[in-house]
This record gives C-alpha cells, sequence and structure tokens, in this order.
C-alpha cells in the first residue's frame, strides 16, 4: 500500500518528474511478438526506407490505418519513389489522394518530394532537425522518420503516444494544455537503442491494448508501471478540454449535365480549403443558406435549373456545410455564364470523373443530384 499512496501522492501534487523505471525492455518484447503487420513495416532486422515511412506518416494524420492502406498502396504504385513523386503533376496527386481529406497534406507531400529531389538529392536528411525543414513535416513526423528511418533516438507523440503517456504518469492537466508535459515526459521513456522500433510499440500499445476506452490492462506489458491504473483512473484519462459546437455553413451547388453526359467541373484556388481540388460550381459555403433567387443569378449556364430533393450534408474539422443542390440538362453547345470562370471550368465525361481530384464532399454532391436520371 505504500507504493500507492506514494503513487496519489505524486498525482495530487502533479509533480512531472518521471518515475524510475525503463519500461523499454518489457514494451519492446511486447512488440516483437504482437507487433502489428502493415505495408510500410519492414521486417525485424531490416532497414526502414524513409520514403515509405514518410508516406505513411502524412497519410496516417487524422486518418486511420484502415482507411490508409489501400491509398498507401495505390500510391507506391503509381509512384514507387521519391523522384516518380516529384516529377508527377500536383493534379495527378490530387486525384489520387481524393477521399483522403486534409488535402492540404498532399499538396505539401508533393512539395517535399521535390525539395527532396532538389536540394538534398533525392535523398531524405537523417536527423530530426533537417527533416522539420520540409514542407509539411511537423514534429511528429520529423520524430518519427528519423527515429524509424535512421535509428535516431527521438520521440514522436500522437495521440496514441499522449494516451499511452498521460495513463502511465497520471497526467490530469486536460489536453491540449498538457501535451508539452506529455511530450516531455515521452522524451525521458525513449531507450538509446532502437529508438525506431520503441516508437511503433508506444503507437502499437496504444492503438491495440490502451485505447481510448476501456483499455486492455491485462494484456498491457505496463501494467504494473501505469500510474493511472494504480489509482484506478486510467479509463478517465487523457482529461480533454470541452469541444465548442462545429459552426454550421450553408450553399447551393449546381450540377450541369450536357447531352452528351458530360459534368460541368470547376478547380477551386490553389489556397484555401480543399485548395487546388475539383467541384461542381458554387455559392461561397456561408452561415445563411443564400436566397433561390440570389443563387439563380450566378447559375453557370443559363438553363432550366431544377432542385433536387433533400440536401448534402458534410462535416469538415471545424465546421459542417450542408448544400442545395440544383441540376440542369444543357445543350452541347451552350455558353457558361460569367459567373462559371471558363478557366478554371470544363466538361468531364461522367465515366471519367473518377480520374478528377473530386474531395468527397462533392462526390456526395454529384451522386446526389443523378441517383435519380
Amino acid at each position: 500500500m505504500a507504493g500507492v499512496a506514494k503513487l496519489q501522492r505524486r498525482s495530487r501534487e502533479g509533480t512531472r518528474d518521471p518515475i524510475a523505471r525503463d519500461i523499454a525492455p518489457p514494451l519492446l518484447a511486447w512488440y516483437d511478438s504482437e507487433r502489428r503487420d502493415l505495408p510500410w513495416r519492414m521486417a525485424p532486422g531490416e532497414r526502414a526506407d524513409p520514403y515509405r515511412v514518410w508516406l505513411s506518416e502524412i497519410m496516417l494524420q487524422q486518418t486511420t490505418v484502415k482507411t490508409v492502406i489501400p491509398y498507401y498502396e495505390n500510391f507506391l504504385r503509381l509512384w514507387p519513389s521519391i523522384k516518380a513523386l516529384a516529377a508527377a503533376d500536383l493534379d495527378e496527386v490530387l486525384t489520387a489522394w481524393a477521399g483522403l481529406g486534409y488535402y492540404s497534406r498532399a499538396r505539401n507531400l508533393h512539395a517535399c518530394a521535390r525539395s527532396i529531389v532538389a536540394e538534398h538529392g533525392g535523398r531524405f536528411p537523417s536527423t530530426e532537425t533537417a527533416l522539420a525543414t520540409l514542407p509539411g513535416i511537423g514534429p511528429y513526423t520529423a520524430a518519427a522518420i528519423a527515429a524509424i528511418a535512421f535509428g535516431e533516438r527521438a520521440t514522436p507523440v500522437d495521440g496514441n503516444v499522449e494516451r499511452v503517456v498521460a495513463r502511465l504518469f497520471a497526467v490530469r492537466e486536460p489536453l491540449p494544455l498538457s501535451k508539452p508535459a506529455l511530450r516531455s515526459l515521452a522524451a525521458t521513456l525513449t531507450p538509446l537503442t532502437r529508438a525506431g522500433d520503441f516508437a511503433q510499440a508506444m503507437m502499437d500499445l496504444g492503438a491495440t491494448i490502451c485505447t481510448p476506452r476501456s483499455p486492455s490492462c491485462l494484456m498491457c506489458p505496463l501494467n504494473t508501471e501505469c500510474t493511472a491504473r494504480a489509482l484506478g483512473i486510467e479509463a478517465r484519462l487523457p482529461a480533454r478540454t470541452p469541444k465548442g459546437e462545429r459552426p454550421n455553413r450553408f450553399g447551393i451547388a449546381f450540377i450541369a449535365l450536357r447531352e452528351d453526359g458530360a459534368v460541368l467541373l470547376r478547380k477551386r484556388p490553389e489556397t484555401g480549403l480543399l485548395g487546388g481540388m475539383m467541384e461542381v460550381p458554387s455559392t461561397d459555403w456561408v452561415d445563411m443558406l443564400p436566397a433561390q433567387s440570389d443563387a439563380l443569378r450566378i447559375v453557370p449556364v443559363r438553363a432550366d435549373w431544377w432542385k433536387v430533393p433533400s440536401t448534402v450534408r458534410h462535416v469538415f474539422t471545424h465546421f459542417e456545410l450542408e448544400l442545395v443542390v440544383y441540376r440542369a440538362v444543357v445543350a452541347h453547345d451552350s455558353e457558361l455564364t460569367f459567373w462559371a470562370d471558363g478557366q478554371r471550368c470544363k466538361w468531364v465525361p461522367r465515366r471519367e470523373l473518377d480520374k478528377h481530384a473530386l474531395p468527397s464532399v462533392m462526390r456526395k454532391v454529384i451522386a446526389h443530384g443523378l441517383r435519380e436520371m
């Protein structure tokens, strides 16, 4: 009971000093037998490919492993090396990325590939500091590549690692305020050797054992080292500051279907939300739904527009979007209106829509607008 009392005192006092322990041996032993079989991981004893590590880490940001795997495999098929990716057209990269969301990641991925080829001879820098200077590579990704691909003693801290560390040290301060403390504590755990395996072991532990709800403590290789478990508060950690409600935005989307079956698409500006992606022409996304009379003054083609029943809803990170959809069938020789901006618009055959960088929300809109035809 003296040990538990000591842990309780530490927890009450908010102590941030690392508990004297070395978790690497039991965690690495567990990892050696229970590691997840993932396509970007090399077999034990083989050196990881920096290109594959980087590609997977960028894709995995705020996306599940199950979702990422087919995208990752398709990218490797299309661009098996950093030089191949650097030589690709950005629109091709965006098209292959479509559906993964957070499209700035794809633009940064392409920019980073070009930077590595142009400035580093097609080779990834091997240090965490140098990696962090590249486009789209933040502190977490730099640490992950440095540790996994180059064996540097670096400590990548993602959501899984934050949860494991918060429970190991019973950190009660809520996220995101506790992030600096969790990063510091995580760094104290990283061993001098096998840093890459250790980083992946921490990620696997958080993903499969130390899960957000109902952690499997009896299966955990660190259960005797966990302060939160000793205090009986593991399920309540990490605490989180309550999030505010997402605001709502509204807009009107126009599906112009030509008599030969082509659909009118417009390219979004290169910067901003969904930058460089394709869409059907639409109004701005605003706080109140535009009046029908106002919307019909900015249709992309003069035609008889028909309102499609019901609406399309889509959740972005910072807001929820609701779109009313109008549809029209137009003649082959119909001219675009001033509002359609002919430099950014083009007619695309329906059978070729999958070849264009359509974000998920626009795929929803087109499916909704054409489902009754």
